[in-house]
């Protein structure tokens, strides 16, 4: 509730001081007396920006089964998922969490946590995961995902995509607005033209684009936290390392849309790397090789 309570407030301050900036240039009074309320619209962009990534992370526990078909595992049907529940249920206990619920899912090496709470969360390992690392190397990916949720990094990211939804709505809007007056030919009418239209969809595109980076700016950050927490819950920064450089040599798949920042790994080359949820393995390794 905290982590929550410091974001909405963190977002509501700098509306608020957005809005004074904005009041001190006259650009509100500017704006308001061609047919722009910016109150309103700031109200507005909160409501919108912050629906979707809410709503988002509230489905995302049913979300994440449908889309790779993992079958959580109610009863363990044989050693691999009676170790696999008794492990994470043990790393569960180091970090302070409730037992999330555990599932398995056919694919391609790869591993991913997710819920909109710490304590009724999902951690999902792959088959492809299971067959091809050692007891001790999947103890590690397990551990990081477990630090994910301890960290509340699913709803972390929702909120900063919030925010970050909130001002691209916002701006695009403002943008649009000006560029429309600049382009009408009736300054007095209170119409919105086409240039209002177009503008407004470029910039959300532009803005969006930039918000993107943001994101994954902060995804790439909190998996060097995820790695490390790793090392905490296990106690060894063997198994992680390795579990890393593993992954390095397996053809590993990308997971859905909805769940890339929330898996192990992830695949990304050159400029995309801007986008990428998750650093290099080759600088995790290396941070990690650093933890004492």
């Amino acid at each position: 509730m905290k982590r929550i309570f410091l974001f909405v407030v963190t977002n509501l301050a700098v509306v608020l001081v957005m809005s004074f900036v904005l009041s001190l240039l006259g650009v509100d009074r500017y704006l308001a007396g061609r047919g722009l309320n910016l109150g309103a619209l700031m109200i507005f962009s909160l409501v919108v920006g912050f629906t979707g990534s809410i709503i988002s992370l509230l489905i995302s526990k049913p979300m994440a089964k449908w889309s790779t078909g993992a079958h959580v595992i109610e009863s363990p049907s044989n050693s691999t998922e009676y170790w696999l529940l008794n492990t994470v249920e043990t790393l569960a206990k180091r970090a302070g969490i409730a037992m999330p619920e555990v599932a398995v899912y056919e694919g391609e090496p790869n591993a991913f946590a997710t819920g909109a709470f710490k304590n009724s969360s999902l951690v999902a390992v792959s088959t492809g995961l299971l067959q091809g690392m050692t007891k001790e190397e999947v103890e590690g990916v397990l551990g990081h995902e477990i630090a994910h949720v301890a960290n509340g990094d699913m709803v972390t990211m929702a909120l900063i995509q919030g925010v970050l939804n909130t001002f691209v709505i916002f701006l695009s809007r403002v943008v649009a607005f000006v560029i429309d007056r600049i382009l009408s030919r009736d300054s007095d009418s209170d119409r919105l033209g086409i240039g209002y239209i177009v503008t407004s969809i470029v910039c959300q595109i532009v803005f969006g684009i930039v918000a993107s980076m943001i994101v994954a700016w902060f995804s790439r950050r909190r998996e060097f936290r995820a790695d490390a927490g790793s090392v905490q819950l296990v106690g060894n920064k063997q198994p992680m390392i390795n579990a890393l450089a593993r992954l390095g040599h397996m053809e590993s798949a990308d997971l859905p849309q909805n769940l890339a920042a929330a898996g192990i790994n992830s695949t990304g080359g050159s400029f995309m790397d801007l986008f990428s949820t998750h650093p290099p393995i080759e600088q995790r390794i290396a941070a990690l090789q650093g933890v004492r």
